[in-house]
């Protein structure tokens, strides 16, 4: 039995200064999990025990080990159908408050995704901390991940393209975000049926934020999600698929090099009677890319994934259409892996005799070679254009003239032209004609 009392004693405005809650949030709580359950007087207003307060701790202590609220709330019920007071039966060191840290009063999505990008590209965790908990008390979890994680991770990604962010801020924001995604994660039900989903990243694929985003929601709704994390080689994955007797596997490339390698996975797989969905940035970008791979494209958005998926794990389907490799793009490819040390010492020779100054032409090299390699595995050296319009950008955004990369596309022509000769033509044709384009849109 608790020793905390169950008499209305306070008043709604001595329970927020007790609690260090904002108003909002309470009523939010109790209107949203029925926590805590104040006593009403003949004239409609709240009135709340000692105990109600202590619920209001108890809560705030959770959130601040990392769980949600609605994850909180399942833990305080369960404790109770279980036959014992979560006050008394779950009593951690308690958490120190500090309400004045909490932004303004003003809760709008909008204005909390503002004030968590602010407190991100300052560099303050705490911060960032306090204000996805006053979300994740205001708002489903859903909601807080897509209207502020994902949404936010997106516009700091835009201001480092624009010059308005370094990279350190970027990879601040992003490993905390997937930090708390880790914690909901970890603090989400058991599931309650045992479909099974492989979540993964293709090799040489390391941006996982987004199938950290889809694990937690997949578990949300009751799957069995095994998250195998990035970079996954093909034998481990098929190893696992065998040992967890899964009903479907999911992979996620975001960039056009990742894709090839996706594409080289789920050739692979094809035959095997194993059910393979598909999504990320990149197919997004370059529609066209989702016809080279032979898998189930998951569509456009999370929303989308997850009603896919959830057809897919009740009724696993193998993609039957068949995927024409163009074996002329895969010759290109292979010797152009062969010849392109010696393209670009020849590119470097020509820049110096030209007395063309490129910088970063190591980087840019490696960046440019890697993504042509893989489009012409994957069928199209076009397919790379989409990330050179994203080079450009970022040239912009750094005030740099984006004519040095045409003169670095030109240059680059010529020197596969002088390695390759006639066998190096789809690609000299295709940098050509895009640097064609790009002239017509400066006239």
């Amino acid at each position: 039995m608790s020793i905390v009392s169950r008499s209305p004693a306070y008043n709604l405005k001595a329970v927020l200064k007790k609690t260090g809650i904002k108003a909002d949030v309470l009523r939010a709580w109790e209107r949203r999990y029925e926590l805590p359950q104040p006593h009403r007087t003949p004239g409609g207003h709240r009135l709340y025990s000692e105990y109600d307060t202590e619920t209001v701790k108890w809560l705030r202590a959770r959130q601040a080990e990392g769980l949600s609220i609605s994850r909180a709330v399942e833990l305080w019920k369960e404790n109770l159908a279980a036959g014992h007071d979560p006050l008394m039966e779950y009593s951690p060191a308690p958490a120190h408050f500090a309400p004045e840290r909490f932004p303004v009063a003003e809760t709008r999505i909008e204005t909390l995704r503002q004030n968590w990008l602010e407190a991100n590209l300052a560099f303050d965790s705490i911060k960032v901390d306090e204000i996805l908990n006053q979300a994740f008390a205001i708002y489903p979890v859903e909601t807080v991940c897509t209207e502020i994680l994902q949404r936010g991770i997106s516009e700091i990604g835009n201001y480092w393209v624009h010059g308005q962010a370094s990279i350190q801020q970027e990879h601040f924001a992003s490993a905390l975000a997937s930090r708390r995604l880790e914690t909901l994660i970890s603090a989400t039900p058991r599931p309650t049926h045992q479909r099974t989903v492989l979540v993964g990243c293709p090799p040489g694929e390391r941006h996982t934020f987004s199938l950290l985003m889809l694990s937690l929601f997949l578990s949300r709704r009751g799957l069995r999600v095994i998250y195998l994390g990035a970079d996954v080689p093909l034998e481990q994955l098929k190893e696992t698929y065998a040992l967890t007797q899964a009903e479907l596997i999911v992979l996620a490339a975001q960039q056009l090099t990742t894709a090839a390698q996706l594409q080289s996975v789920a050739l692979a797989l094809q035959g095997g009677g194993i059910s393979l969905a598909y999504g990320g940035l990149i197919f997004n970008q370059v529609p066209r890319l989702r016809e080279r791979i032979p898998a189930h494209f998951l569509g456009e958005n999370l929303e989308d994934a997850i009603r896919l998926i959830e057809r897919l794990v009740v009724a696993p389907t193998v993609f039957s259409t068949t995927i024409h490799v163009d074996e002329t793009y895969r010759a290109v490819a292979q010797l152009y892996r062969e010849k392109r040390p010696l393209i670009e010492i020849a590119l470097l020779e020509k820049l110096q005799k030209d007395d063309l100054h490129i910088e970063h032409v190591n980087e840019t090299n490696a960046y440019f070679g890697n993504g042509l390699s893989a489009a012409l595995e994957l069928g199209d050296p076009s397919f790379l254009e989409a990330d050179l319009e994203w080079v450009k950008g970022l040239l912009s955004g750094h005030q740099l003239s984006a004519d040095r990369l045409t003169l670095y596309l030109a240059a680059y022509s010529q020197s596969v032209q002088v390695e390759l000769g006639q066998a190096g033509a789809p690609i000299t044709d295709w940098i050509n004609t895009y640097i064609n384009k790009q002239m017509k849109q400066l006239l």
